[in-house]
């Protein structure tokens, strides 16, 4: 995570890859830390990272407590400011790399190749490696020195997913709208979910029945 706003995107992402079954390495950068706080008023500690994650993954987009339910099993936590992390080493072995949301400093850093912090240093780690990379670029407008940072990055064989939700999958709620844009992010990396409803090439399907609500939700799960 770096410091865009868009703090739910992050939360929807990150419930995908545990219902995915898969195992997350989390770098929450000082920034994002703060924007953390001014969205949902969770203040992300390492010393308590694991209570305050639970606190905000349980939440939904519309910052309704107690909305899903999170097994947090699969999360080994990172400081951003640990440059002898795991993730900071080619011989570390990941899928690749999910940067949501990716603020536009956070874009031109990686698209130097600076290492300021864990998380540009990931990203260079991830790119060098030939791993999937995926960022989800999230500002407006975007300026030409951002454009061309993101060509960089495309041209480097990263994913540039921007954070802008569609509405034929049939939105009713603004976790929809959320769970539509980390839908995009997971299908970019190529993890299976069942976040929106797909095109499936007839007209009309968006004022039909939504998506199911993710197995995550405390709805499901009665």
């Amino acid at each position: 995570m770096s410091g865009a706003s868009g703090t739910p995107y992050a939360a929807a992402v990150l419930r995908g890859l545990l219902d995915a079954g898969e195992s997350v390495d989390l770098v929450v950068s000082r920034a994002s830390r703060l924007t953390l706080l001014d969205e949902t008023g969770i203040a992300f500690r390492d010393a308590h990272w694991r209570d305050d994650l639970g606190e905000w993954l349980a939440r939904g987009a519309d910052g309704k407590p107690d909305t899903f339910d999170v097994d947090l099993g699969g999360v080994r936590h990172w400081s951003a400011g640990d440059l002898a992390a795991g993730p900071s080493s080619g011989s570390y072995v990941t899928k690749g790399m999910l940067i949501v949301p990716a603020s536009t400093a956070c874009v031109a850093g990686v698209a130097l190749g600076l290492s300021k912090d864990l998380l540009q240093r990931a990203a260079s780690v991830t790119l060098k490696e030939r791993r999937a990379l995926v960022v989800a670029v999230r500002e407006s407008p975007l300026n030409g020195q951002t454009l061309r940072h993101l060509v960089t990055l495309d041209d480097a064989g990263a994913s540039v997913v921007p954070a802008s939700p569609a509405f034929y999958a049939g939105a009713t709620h603004i976790q929809d709208l959320v769970d539509f844009v980390a839908g995009r992010v997971l299908d970019a990396a190529g993890v299976p979910h069942g976040l929106y409803r797909r095109w499936e090439g007839e007209l009309g399907g968006g004022a039909g029945p939504t998506a199911p609500t993710p197995r995550t939700s405390r709805t499901d799960n009665g």
